[in-house]
């Protein structure tokens, strides 16, 4: 197969059968995130009026309540920087951070210095780990793409946990159209048949309410609905630059980076620079760049010439992934055969008819406005 990159950004062919090119050579990710920048991202005073707006909303839905609203805090850029906009416009902020072992040390440390500067009570949640643990491997062993879908339905699964608790009714989100405005479609976290069904072939300990799981229909039903949780997103209304924000937390709190997109955890890092590129061909940097090409944050030139760098440091991934493999209790010839085996996909597993559903109205979404 002819490798095709895109004349634009640098989305490629190479393990990805949606990309689509112009005659000029421009793919479908990027056209398709100019199409839709005017109408989500608002970087200038109708953003920040926008904002204002929102965030006194929120005040005013807040009163007579301990909390205003509730971040999910990674310890990442996006989290933190949201974190850091709330404070500044006098929000009372409750953080939730699902600790399973495997942040960063530095992501640790920047996490204390957000919540204690920025007056931020923390809920700090340890899921069961022979439970987490078990899910996350027979994720792994099932050789699955997205095998941090465990990690991302515990945490909102914990999101939702404490916001019922705390009659809070918004959540503060990260996403952002800077940083992520090209990203491959990915398989629905919230889809708990999925994710039991992969546990059932290829996992171990018997999973119970000690680990908290919820599905689409909680997530779209009983939260959005019935208890009326709203999402929003205050990156879509600030001029949100990756270096100028690192600038203004590193000021602001200390907060110090951690090297890449997703590399505040061990295991997402492991996923992204390790796991994808040699078992998938998958590699993340490219709609990580191009995001920012198209945000004017990065050249293409520049984009092409990082892209020929090694991912990860050889050394210092072999002692992360024997960290990540004793915790998983995974042993490196199990891992080995795995990375070794054809890859499988998620559509071999059970899935939520919701979630069948849902992927068929994007499809026809797509054949008919081209997005």
């Amino acid at each position: 197969m002819e490798v095709k990159v895109c004349t634009r950004c640098v989305m490629d062919n190479v393990a990805d059968a949606t990309i689509s090119f112009e005659n000029d050579g421009t793919c479908n990710y990027c056209n398709n995130a100019l199409k839709s920048e005017k109408l989500v991202y608002f970087p200038n005073q109708e953003g920040a009026n926008k904002l204002e707006n929102i965030f006194n909303k929120i005040k005013e839905d807040g009163k007579g309540k301990k909390y205003d609203c509730m971040i999910g805090l990674s310890g990442g850029l996006d989290s933190a920087y949201v974190a850091y906009i709330a404070y500044k416009h006098g929000l009372r902020i409750l953080a939730v951070h699902v600790d399973d072992g495997l942040d960063a040390p530095v992501t640790v440390e920047n996490i204390k210095k957000i919540c204690t500067t920025f007056n931020i009570d923390l809920i700090s949640e340890k899921p069961n780990k022979d439970q987490f643990a078990d899910l996350t491997r027979a994720f792994i062993l099932a050789g699955l793409p997205e095998i941090a879908i465990p990690q991302d339905n515990v945490l909102f699964a914990c999101l939702y946990k404490y916001a019922q608790k705390n009659n809070i009714k918004y959540f503060l989100s990260g996403e952002n159209f800077t940083l992520e405005c090209i990203t491959q479609a990915g398989f629905d976290a919230t889809d708990k048949v999925h994710i039991l069904d992969v546990h059932k072939k290829f996992g171990r300990a018997k999973i119970d309410d000690k680990l908290p799981l919820y599905s689409i229909l909680e997530k779209r039903l009983k939260y959005k609905y019935f208890h009326k949780i709203q999402f929003v997103k205050p990156l879509y209304f600030v001029d949100y630059n990756a270096s100028k924000a690192l600038s203004e937390l590193s000021e602001a709190c200390g907060y110090e980076y951690y090297g890449n997109k997703h590399w505040e955890s061990l295991f997402t890092k492991f996923v992204q620079v390790y796991y994808l590129p040699n078992k998938f061909n998958i590699d993340k940097r490219k709609s990580h760049y191009s995001s920012m090409i198209v945000s004017g944050q990065m050249t293409r030139a520049e984009a092409l010439e990082k892209l020929k760098l090694p991912q990860y440091n050889e050394v210092e991934m072999e002692k992360e992934l024997g960290f990540i493999l004793d915790y998983l209790e995974l042993s490196r010839a199990e891992f080995d055969k795995v990375m070794n085996e054809p890859p499988r996909k998620h559509v071999e597993f059970k899935s939520s008819i919701i979630n069948k559903l849902s992927v068929f109205i994007l499809e026809q979404r797509k054949k008919k406005f081209g997005y």
